[in-house]
């Protein structure tokens, strides 16, 4: 794959993505987010492949740090997901 074509398909990925989450209604917002947090995961996944297919150090060191950002990326979208779906929940007041 040639430099052009990548950066072609990361263009026309980077224009789509970006038509289709503004037409998402404002009330979906949260299940979009839980739903990319599961994407989040699947990147984990290919860190960890890359990290153990590594046969160099450099690539060692490169694997392990995509393997923690993405693992923290992934916890820090649901600690978030978590604080918006607290927003929403009916809290049990006392008449009195």
């Amino acid at each position: 794959m040639t430099l052009m074509t990548a950066l072609y398909i990361f263009m026309l990925a980077a224009f789509t993505g970006y038509e289709v989450i503004s037409r998402v209604p404002s009330i979906l917002h949260t299940p979009l987010m839980s739903g990319s947090n599961f994407i989040h995961g699947i990147v984990v996944v290919g860190a960890l492949h890359t990290l153990l297919m590594a046969t160099s150090v450099t690539g060692q060191i490169v694997g392990f740090i995509a393997v923690v950002l993405g693992a923290a990326n992934t916890a820090g979208g649901y600690v978030v997901t978590d604080r918006m779906l607290a927003m929403f929940r009916a809290t049990d007041k006392k008449k009195g």
